[in-house]
């Protein structure tokens, strides 16, 4: 009696266990494919060859964010692990953590720090991470069709939507507007009046409004974007041909953490699909993350 109940509850279990693995695989398969890349992740489609681009972690300190100055070297030598289905990708390290969760248009990006520096870190403290079409140095692994050599397909958000990351100065740093007056009345390390970086990434007039950059490729047909909910900046058109959006990680007391939710958006579409899903993502309102 007691095998007679037990054999069919088990093979019930099995048929659901099978179902679930199947749907799984089925998921799997409509989602971005996550792998590990030399300074952090490739976010790929699993469906065209054509759509893939990279994400370091991160590559620059600003406002004695980590570490003192106002503008300093980051890292990408931190240990990250993905699962075998290429769907979830973790970095843990003692102050510093980060989740990367495949998603259908892109991945969700979860960042927890802690401030174990010894000083408090000001309103305005960032750290800039690096979207980017590839290592210029590593030609086959470039994706050519995001590179934007003509700078007429990178977008930041500005006073009155999506804005062309273009003028005088192509690589223009474009400051988050409610932070404007606290960043221009920084003390600058320079005896000039400018920041250490404006030779680099000159101050533009333009500023940035929420917190999403967004590249379209050169035929316009697929779309690759970064946002986080906090930011501090928007710039592009550097060496590597990529895009950094700087997450403000700032008021953070010593011994404080702080969590801030990121997307990264990789997809067939115009740089309005990546709007509207930044739009539906972060708020229904126009603006999204306005970085407070």
């Amino acid at each position: 009696m007691y095998k007679r109940i037990v054999i069919p509850i088990t093979m019930a279990a099995l048929c659901i266990s099978s179902s679930s693995c199947v749907a799984r695989q089925a998921k799997t398969g409509e989602l971005m494919k996550l792998t590990k890349w030399e300074r952090g992740i490739k976010v790929e489609s699993r469906k065209d060859e054509k759509g893939f681009a990279y994400f370091w972690f991160y590559e620059w300190h600003l406002f004695d964010a980590v570490a003192k100055g106002e503008h300093t070297h980051g890292s990408h030598s931190w240990q990250w692990s993905v699962d075998e289905q290429g769907t979830m990708a973790k970095m843990d390290s003692p102050w510093l953590k980060m989740r990367v969760e495949a998603t259908q248009d892109g991945a969700a990006m979860t960042l927890d720090i802690t401030n174990t520096t010894d000083y408090d870190w000001p309103d305005i403290a960032a750290i800039i991470p690096c979207f980017n079409p590839g290592d210029p140095a590593k030609v086959q692994e470039r994706n050519p069709m995001f590179l934007d050599k003509d700078h007429e397909h990178t977008y930041f958000f500005g006073r009155d939507g999506l804005d062309l990351i273009k003028g005088q100065y192509p690589r223009e740093i474009h400051f988050n507007h409610d932070y404007r007056p606290v960043i221009m009345g920084w003390k600058k390390e320079r005896g000039d009046g400018h920041f250490v970086f404006s030779e680099k990434w000159p101050t533009s007039d333009r500023d940035a409004y929420a917190g999403l950059l967004a590249r379209e490729s050169q035929d316009r047909r697929w779309s690759m974007a970064i946002a986080w909910e906090s930011f501090l900046s928007a710039q592009g058109h550097n060496p590597w041909d990529c895009m950094h959006l700087s997450v403000r990680v700032g008021p953070l007391k010593q011994g404080q953490s702080r969590t801030i939710r990121g997307r990264m958006y990789l997809l067939e579409g115009s740089k309005e699909d990546c709007l509207r899903r930044f739009e539906k993502d972060f708020s229904k309102k126009t603006g999204g993350a306005n970085g407070s």
